[in-house]
């Protein structure tokens, strides 16, 4: 008997322009009418813009839907001796805001994405209408030990078996969700990372970041003067639903939301509840909450 299961495919996912970013040939799309709101999505490691499609679709319909792949990943250019980290992602969104001509999207920020979005607000002046993070790689201390242990030695394990790669990629992309992922939406999820370039290009990007990155901003997280969502999946096993708490006290006036079942891909695990709190935000009144009033739900 055939099942939902057995004739499920995919969603296509092409990503049709390209910009010369600082950082390497950086792949991006828009969507939705021309004229409405800008967002600005920005995905995480070790993942790609595909992963906000659903959330991108959704809001397309009242929004423009900017959507790009960082510097290193998924569709973007890879190559040896490149700046992927977390501080160059921050220069290239940047750079594409001014590429898009926008001057106050609003901007909608995953893992590795919220850190790279408030280091473009806070060191590189991007303005934003709003700013929504999702489990956000924002406080210290972050990095598994088998995430360092991948960065400092990123050579050695570059030099893996292409077999033994896909094997790692697949086992740690598997672990950012708390419901599973479908087969197909893993293998897409994998795919760039199983290349001749992807392969060096995963561990690049891992050798690359470190704390000094949110160290650099975290203590300048009062200074945001802009309404602020926090979302965070309660079974994230990357980054604890705590740290979302303490990130919310740390920002004046933003909102926590906890969405229950969803691990740290929320996209993944919890897409209908996610997209209807981005939603909602994008919509709301857009004057900030009075500092030092955060709103918790949850």
């Amino acid at each position: 008997m055939t099942t939902a299961h057995d004739i499920w495919t995919p969603d296509q996912w092409t990503l049709d322009h390209t910009f010369p970013s600082s950082s390497g040939a950086v792949r991006w799309a828009a969507l939705g009418p021309a004229d409405a709101p800008p967002v600005v999505l920005v995905h995480g490691t070790p993942f790609s813009s595909y992963v906000w499609r659903g959330v991108a679709r959704a809001l397309a319909h009242e929004h423009r839907v900017y959507v790009w792949d960082l510097a290193g990943y998924g569709a973007s250019e890879m190559r040896q001796g490149q700046d992927v980290s977390l501080a160059a992602q921050g220069r290239v969104l940047t750079e594409l805001l001014g590429h898009w001509g926008l001057e106050r999207p609003a901007v909608l920020a995953h893992d590795f994405g919220g850190c790279v979005a408030l280091r473009a607000h806070l060191l590189h002046g991007a303005r934003y209408a709003r700013l929504a993070l999702v489990d956000p790689v924002a406080l210290a201390p972050w990095g598994s030990p088998a995430y360092r242990l991948l960065g400092a030695h990123a050579e050695v394990f570059g030099r893996l078996p292409a077999n033994l790669h896909e094997a790692l990629v697949r086992e740690y992309v598997t672990s950012a969700s708390h419901r599973g992922l479908h087969p197909a939406v893993l293998d897409r999820l994998v795919a760039p990372w199983c290349t001749a370039e992807g392969q060096p290009a995963f561990y690049r990007q891992i050798e690359q970041n470190d704390q000094r990155y949110t160290d650099e901003i975290q203590g300048r997280y009062g200074e945001l003067g802009l309404p602020v969502l926090i979302c965070w999946g309660t079974d994230d096993t990357w980054i604890p639903v705590a740290r979302g708490h303490e990130l919310a006290a740390a920002i004046p006036g933003a909102e926590l939301r906890l969405i229950e079942g969803a691990g740290h891909l929320v996209q993944e695990d919890a897409p209908a509840e996610l997209t209807a709190e981005l939603a909602r935000f994008l919509r709301a009144d857009s004057s900030p909450r009075a500092a030092g009033s955060p709103h918790t739900d949850g």
